[in-house]
């Protein structure tokens, strides 16, 4: 049997959305169950994201500090972002944060991997890319506001990261999925064996 995710969608008798915010909503469905009773489920409608697992020539990944307040924590995490407009082509968005928040450019993209965070209360999807070949980018410092302005960044080894995951020190989602990743790919086909940066993504589709 082939292990993999497949599409399917139940029948939904009613839906309202009580809140819409800033980049979110809330959503609430009335759902069909197998057995025929209906069951109400609310969910975060999310426009989805990107990020970055950026590695340098020494093999060290840049990571930033940032305050996360729902969790009241600063949390060690990798460049990422939302896909701000509906369609946007995702290697395009992963390239701007990095530009944006890190002032780094990279010229070989791949796909690292694609996740649901949280698919149980929301839907939003997240494609990470490893981005290789780093170097200063050009041009002026994106201007950084909010929690952006008190952001760290640093630059650590991949072995130093995967030892502080698996300790429980670092929590942030995409860096952990990231990490472990890299590592798990390095073991099996290799990088170079990666998709390409412009592979199909049906959780949020795209034009190239």
């Amino acid at each position: 049997m082939t292990i993999k995710d497949t599409p399917e969608e139940w029948e939904i008798r009613a839906t309202e959305t009580p809140f819409v915010g800033n980049k979110t909503s809330v959503r609430t469905d009335d759902v069909v169950m197998p057995d025929g009773t209906v069951v109400r489920r609310d969910y975060q409608v999310h426009p989805g994201s990107v990020a970055v697992l950026a590695l340098d020539e020494a093999d060290r990944v840049l990571v930033l500090r940032q305050y996360r307040h729902p969790v009241r924590h600063k949390l060690w995490e990798i460049p990422a972002g939302l896909l701000d407009v509906p369609g946007e082509n995702p290697l395009h968005a992963a390239q701007r944060e990095l530009y944006e928040e890190a002032h780094v450019k990279a010229e070989d993209w791949r796909v690292l991997t694609d996740v649901y965070t949280t698919p149980g209360g929301c839907d939003e999807a997240v494609r990470i890319f490893l981005a290789r070949d780093l170097s200063e980018a050009e041009g002026e410092r994106f201007a950084v506001e909010e929690e952006e302005a008190d952001m760290e960044l640093d630059r650590v080894p991949v072995e130093d990261l995967v030892r502080s995951v698996l300790a429980g020190e670092l929590h942030n989602n995409c860096l952990v999925v990231g990490v472990l990743s890299l590592v798990a790919a390095r073991s099996g086909d290799g990088l170079d064996a990666l998709r390409p940066a412009q592979a199909p993504w049906p959780a949020r589709p795209f034009e190239v």
